[in-house]
């Protein structure tokens, strides 16, 4: 699958993305004319939805290394999220990488701004289907908007988390609409298009998938959604309960939630394809440093000593899946290792395909839906005695080996469940949403921060610049978050 740089807001309008001869990746030509013009069955229609989720797995960075080119979807969120909290950061404290646990981002860093422009790829994209919806066959129609939209949803989710305010683009543009390109949306209102958008996805979606969207999934990101707005926690708890009466379940071994990929735990997953290099992924490889060195930098996403501590006391039989301390002292992700790889021998192995891995990218399983029913059932308090949300967080932790009744608490307060979706969901891009969810994200990052010695921290790196090319391609119409210049 070849791949061009899609340059988000481009001066002279939209440009081609390439495409071999199974999927059409992508939708935003220079004419509606050419659009129209390949969406003629319900198999071209199919083919750009395939091409939505293109955009979210993104480029290997070891196909191509030009962030001009090529976008990394999902493969540098890990950056945005876990290396701005304390659970992990990048070995070295040089390049553009290192600036994310540093507190040093500023609005030309290529790795946010490259995620950007992914969101919008995917929200462009679904877009295109929508407009053109009418060449699928009438009976496959209304499930294809569902996708579309869920996809739509999921982008703009991020988005809003992460930048706050950004321009709110729901249908095909041109290069002269610059209004609709430029125009920075009040957060309340992206979120009321999320909403709409995943209501239509749940009520129509089935769970035929686990790799495209579903009706699970749609319930879940809207759950989600409404604990991140602090609202409507008796739905979010609706929402849940559906999904835990939907066949789901939890793994038994919790490797095999990683390493048996669509899983009965899996909900929302991306796949990826080992040894090929136009769908594999790089970010496996990058989780290994010094002799172990398997990507390109010398060690991103090593574990902080704060959080092998809380897996010291919570982790159960989940620490020994989710990282490992080496003699030398470092501390590895061991979640998502290439295939192939065999860490218990000396030396560690990592198969014949490291820097081409096929590791799935998990974006919602059965472990984090449970968890969000206890944290709707806590409903932005202090403490529940509420059996249902106790039920749903000693399933969890009796996976992980806990005592169901010894270890059961009387009383489920907040930290105990924010520190159950640390350990739980270590290095699965959770951490930094989960902190601003809770209400704490300034105080646990900023005493990380002190400790660590990265004086640049302050409240408003919670909150990622816009990046600064799209300020100066849109004639200084987009605005920058406060804080950055």
């Amino acid at each position: 699958m070849k791949h061009i740089k899609y340059l988000i807001f481009a001066i002279t309008g939209f440009v081609f993305i390439s495409c071999d001869t199974e999927e059409f990746l992508n939708p935003l030509p220079d004419s509606a004319i050419v659009v129209e013009g390949f969406y003629q069955s319900d198999e071209d229609v199919l083919a750009g939805i395939i091409g939505i989720y293109d955009a979210i797995q993104g480029v290997n960075e070891n196909t191509d290394t030009s962030y001009e080119r090529s976008n990394r979807g999902v493969q540098v969120e890990y950056l945005l999220t876990e290396h701005r909290t304390d659970n992990t950061r990048g070995q070295t404290s040089e390049g553009s990488k290192a600036d994310f646990h540093r507190y040093l981002i500023d609005a030309t860093n290529a790795q946010s701004e490259d995620y950007y422009q992914s969101m919008y790829q995917i929200i462009f994209r679904a877009n295109n289907i929508l407009t053109y919806i009418d060449a699928a066959d009438e009976g496959n129609r209304s499930k294809y908007v569902a996708e579309a939209k869920f996809l739509r949803a999921y982008a703009y989710f991020n988005l809003v988390r992460l930048f706050s305010d950004v321009p709110m683009v729901t249908s095909v543009v041109g290069p002269t609409d610059a209004g609709a390109l430029f125009t920075r949306v009040d957060e309340a209102q992206i979120y009321e298009q999320i909403i709409l958008d995943l209501v239509e996805a749940k009520d129509v979606l089935d769970n035929a998938f686990k790799s495209r969207a579903s009706k699970a999934a749609a319930q879940g990101l809207l759950a989600k959604v409404y604990l991140t707005q602090g609202v409507n926690y008796g739905e979010a708890a609706q929402l849940c309960l559906d999904i835990m009466n939907s066949g789901f379940n939890l793994q038994n071994n919790f490797n095999d939630v990683f390493y048996n990929e669509l899983n009965s735990e899996i909900i929302f997953a991306i796949q990826y394809e080992t040894g090929n290099s136009l769908e594999s992924q790089g970010f496996s490889a990058e989780f290994t440093s010094g002799a172990r060195r398997q990507g390109r930098e010398d060690g991103l996403n090593m574990v902080e000593d704060n959080l092998i501590a809380d897996f010291a006391t919570y982790g159960g039989n989940r620490t020994a899946v989710s990282y490992k301390t080496y003699s030398d002292g470092a501390s590895e992700v061991t979640k998502f290792l290439p295939d192939g790889s065999n860490v218990n021998t000396s030396p560690a192995t990592y198969g014949s395909f490291p820097q081409q891995a096929g590791n799935d990218w998990i974006i919602l399983r059965y472990s984090d839906v449970l968890l969000m029913h206890a944290e709707a059932v806590l409903a932005g308090g202090g403490e529940t005695t509420n059996s249902t949300a106790i039920d749903s967080y000693m399933e969890v932790r009796v996976r992980a080996g806990f005592d169901a009744i010894t270890d059961r608490p009387s009383v489920l307060t907040k930290e105990a469940l924010l520190v159950e979706r640390r350990v739980e969901l270590a290095f699965e891009n959770q951490r930094f949403f989960d902190l601003v969810r809770f209400g704490v994200a300034d105080d646990v990052i900023g005493d990380y921060a002190i400790s660590q010695g990265f004086v640049d921290y302050d409240v408003r790196q919670l909150l990622l610049p816009i990046p600064s090319r799209e300020i100066n391609l849109s004639g200084g119409l987009l605005g920058q978050n406060p804080g950055y210049n």
